[in-house]
């Protein structure tokens, strides 16, 4: 992928969303790129996948049912209960229809940044938290104690990200993805101390 290539996506993405969240897509590219700068990972990939995170969320909910439908995407009873989780499985498809990716790790962050995944790789990690830690973000507990994490271990981090989001869930009584709670147990299980 091209920096030319990287502009045009910059464009029509700016076209497809709502000023506040081309403002927060953004940030998620620029922390994305930071962050692989840290864990030594292609910064333009992270970049690029922090662009496309999110091009599906500005569809309207009775819109993205159809097109999930019309392109034969599966959809979990959670993202059915949840619709807001649904564009991270249409973005990933969008970004190979309509914008050309075909880097298999590109699109696999996209699939995975709103419930995260077991055994992810680091560029899914990075979208993952980059979407979490994004300057725009402000409302989140914990957000200066996990920007710290992020940037010295990316996997703790996670953790508390995951943590934090479960909580948050089970204070509102919402309906928790089983990805989550999954993902939550796999990284835990991986650090030494817990969230």
């Amino acid at each position: 992928m091209m920096a030319e290539d990287t502009d045009e996506i910059r464009k029509k993405i700016k076209k497809e969303l709502d000023r506040s969240r081309y403002q927060h897509t953004l940030g998620v590219a620029y922390t994305a790129a930071a962050l692989a700068m840290r864990y030594r990972q292609n910064i333009e990939k992270a970049y690029l996948a922090g662009l496309l995170h999110d091009c599906a969320k500005c569809i309207p909910t009775d819109k993205k049912f159809e097109l999930c439908e019309k392109y034969d995407i599966s959809l979990t009873d959670s993202e059915k209960e949840n619709p807001a989780l649904i564009h991270a499985k249409l973005g990933a498809y969008l970004a190979r229809s309509q914008y050309g990716i075909d880097d298999e790790d590109i699109i696999a962050s996209i699939r995975t940044h709103t419930t995260g995944d077991v055994g992810m790789s680091m560029l899914q990690k990075i979208i993952f938290t980059a979407d979490y830690i994004e300057p725009q973000r402000d409302q989140a507990p914990n957000l200066c104690e996990i920007r710290q994490m992020a940037f010295t271990d990316i996997d703790r981090a996670i953790v508390r990200i995951l943590s934090d989001t479960l909580d948050h869930l089970n204070q509102k009584s919402a309906a928790v993805d089983p990805k989550t709670r999954e993902t939550y147990e796999y990284y835990l299980s991986l650090t030494d101390n817990g969230p």
